[in-house]
């Protein structure tokens, strides 16, 4: 799925909140110098006017156009903006007070050091929050991988227009030539990434012919498509990125018909974007709240489970309590899932004498009766018990309540194009194939299915729908593992 871009109050609703806090806590702190250490809400006469300071930061964040261009500010004009917005609030105290008639009730110190204090704790919270933006900017974990495909000589410049715009959330992590398909042992090393073909840092991923291998087994979030030889190559490019979930952004002069398109800007060129699904930034943000939400209170669970069943489990097998196993996630990226462990500790070796009684069809492992289980795994596996340490990928952002189930390693490399569109979301911690009766399908075609099916169709409310669903199930032993 491909989030849309943001207007500038959702762009910036952290700056809003951050500012509110501070103006907040200098009310707090203002009158407690004035008053001694007394809470200022308790105070009869001081709680609306601390009530209209809040309302009036709300105001003013969402008013003024204060958060323009934030983070390309420099530290004296984003203190002249945060002088400019605290004194905006305060003057909105002030003609509260002249049409309340009450002027007289308040402390001017109170006030005075509210709008000083205010404007220092603002610029402070302004000045590390963007710093800490800018850092987490600068790790390529919390950006987007960006494939560019261009020509051999075109592709410096693009370069440089791409590189023009800071904080636009992607990086590019490789380049493939589009007039580049000959075959030979360079094309060859392209494909393995050989070192010596890097292009200002940046790997030459692929060729022409071998860009979908690329594309199918690699961290991928969005391809530019900046030059093509042909419209053959392009269209079958756009075709295969569609059918893989990938996010493709193109020239204005080259467009696809029958694609749901957005026009934005990726550098200083402006493209058209097309994606098998796009998301609204104010439901993605909803979706996380209820993530970081369930990951708190699921964590809480989680340690008190931990206190119970891990003795047992320790007992019955000697070894850590907790499983953890690479698994591939949104796009392709590689995190590690933490589960309860409810087989022996050489599960994974003996994997592969059992392969010939796998019950699923496809790139998936499951058969009955798994000799590999220890006694109490039947129990946790049944009950979904051995799921909750994975509430600790939710709350670190891996994965979600709701998507799609994370494959392991060995199962992405059989992928073939149109499984890897599953992986366009966040892997869930429960999802459409749960909820549809987990051991009654064993195609892995039809989970594919089910999942794009939750893809093309998400909201916030089929989340709630199979979160809901999901714990009837587990009460109900409906599509128990």
């Amino acid at each position: 799925m491909y989030r849309k871009r943001e207007s500038s109050l959702q762009k910036h609703g952290d700056f809003i909140i951050l500012d509110t806090i501070c103006l907040q806590i200098a009310f707090i702190l203002s009158y407690s110098i004035r008053h001694g250490s007394v809470f200022v809400y308790s105070s009869r006469v001081y709680r609306p006017l601390g009530l209209v300071t809040l309302l009036g930061s709300l105001v003013a964040g969402f008013m003024m156009n204060n958060y323009k261009n934030i983070l390309r500010r420099n530290k004296f004009e984003e203190l002249k903006k945060t002088v400019l917005v605290v004194s905006v609030v305060m003057m909105l105290d002030f003609t509260y007070l002249f049409m309340t008639q009450t002027s007289k009730t308040y402390s001017r110190v109170t006030l005075g050091v509210t709008w000083v204090l205010g404007s220092i704790l603002v610029y402070t919270g302004r000045l590390l929050w963007k710093a800490y933006i800018r850092k987490q900017m600068r790790d390529k974990n919390n950006l987007r991988a960006m494939i560019l495909v261009t020509t051999k000589d075109q592709a410096e410049k693009t370069l440089d227009t791409l590189n023009k715009s800071d904080y636009m959330g992607y990086f590019v992590s490789g380049i493939v030539f589009a007039d580049s398909s000959d075959g030979t042992s360079e094309s060859n090393d392209l494909l393995n990434g050989n070192e010596e073909h890097l292009l200002r840092g940046i790997p030459v991923v692929a060729d022409r012919k071998g860009v979908f291998d690329y594309l199918v087994s690699s961290q991928v979030d969005c391809v530019y498509v900046d030059r093509i030889i042909d419209t053959d190559f392009g269209k079958a490019l756009f075709d295969g990125c569609m059918e893989m979930g990938i996010t493709v952004h193109y020239g204005i002069n080259w467009i696809i018909d029958g694609q749901d398109s957005v026009i934005e800007k990726i550098g200083d060129n402006i493209v058209v974007t097309s994606s098998i699904r796009f998301a609204d930034p104010r439901q993605l943000l909803i979706k996380r709240m209820m993530d970081i939400a369930g990951g708190i209170v699921g964590c809480i669970f989680t340690a008190v489970i931990t206190v119970i069943i891990g003795p047992i489990i320790f007992i019955q097998s000697p070894g850590s309590i907790f499983f953890s196993q690479e698994r591939v996630g949104q796009n392709g990226r590689i995190f590690r899932i933490y589960k309860f462990r409810s087989m022996y500790p050489d599960a994974e070796k003996r994997k592969a004498e059992l392969m010939e009684k796998n019950q699923m069809k496809g790139n998936m492992f499951k058969i009955d009766d798994d000799p590999r289980i220890i006694p109490i795994g039947k129990f946790i596996r049944k009950t979904s018990l051995d799921e909750f340490p994975q509430f600790w990928n939710i709350l670190k952002g891996d994965m979600s309540m709701v998507g799609t189930r994370p494959p392991t390693l060995d199962e992405y490399e059989k992928y073939e194009l149109h499984h890897k569109a599953r992986l366009a979301t966040k892997p869930g911690l429960t999802g459409m194939w749960q909820v549809s009766g987990r051991n009654r399908v064993d195609d892995f075609e039809e989970i594919v299915k089910l999942d794009m099916k939750y893809i093309h169709e998400w909201n916030i409310w089929l989340d709630i729908k199979i979160i809901l669903l999901t714990i009837k199930n587990i009460f109900s032993d409906d599509g128990a593992a």
